[in-house]
């Protein structure tokens, strides 16, 4: 499956939260959204990622944006990882890879030589409307805010 791209529209989806709570695309609908992929909760990347993020959550708030984090993790280690690092965003815990796969963010990865199939780690800026406005495919972990905030 091809990555949403600038322009698209995104796929109605439906998944749940660390609390096990459902959330789908329609909650967020007449906001701005940014949805970031990360690979693994709790590993160094994502939690330097995720931690910048909750650092400027205000500003990106005072921008209009939600904040989704996604991963194929677990309910548990979802609740872990937002717990220990108290984000104030929700953290999909997508096992099933329906949102990972509505994005098009699972493919082949390579690390160290060796070819995988994973997450890609990836963030869509989506629109009132449910578009995608910006996407981000060069994360860089220290500075996502900053890279977000420049966009708007």
């Amino acid at each position: 499956m091809k990555m949403l791209e600038v322009g698209d529209k995104v796929p109605v989806f439906e998944s749940v939260d660390e609390a096990g709570n459902p959330v789908k695309l329609s909650d967020y609908k007449g906001k701005k959204l940014v949805v970031f992929f990360y690979p693994k909760a709790s590993t160094p990347g994502c939690t330097v990622e995720a931690c910048n993020l909750r650092d400027h959550y205000s500003e990106l708030q005072a921008k209009g944006f939600e904040l989704l984090g996604v991963s194929a993790d677990s309910q548990k280690r979802q609740t872990n990882f937002k717990n220990k690092y108290e984000f104030p965003f929700p953290l999909l815990a997508d096992e099933d890879k329906t949102v990972i796969n509505a994005f098009g963010v699972w493919g082949p990865k390579k690390f160290m030589g060796r070819i995988y199939d994973g997450i890609h780690r990836a963030t869509f800026l989506v629109d009132e409307n449910g578009v995608v406005s910006h996407v981000i495919n060069k994360v860089k972990t220290k500075e996502h805010a900053a890279q977000i905030l420049e966009l708007v």
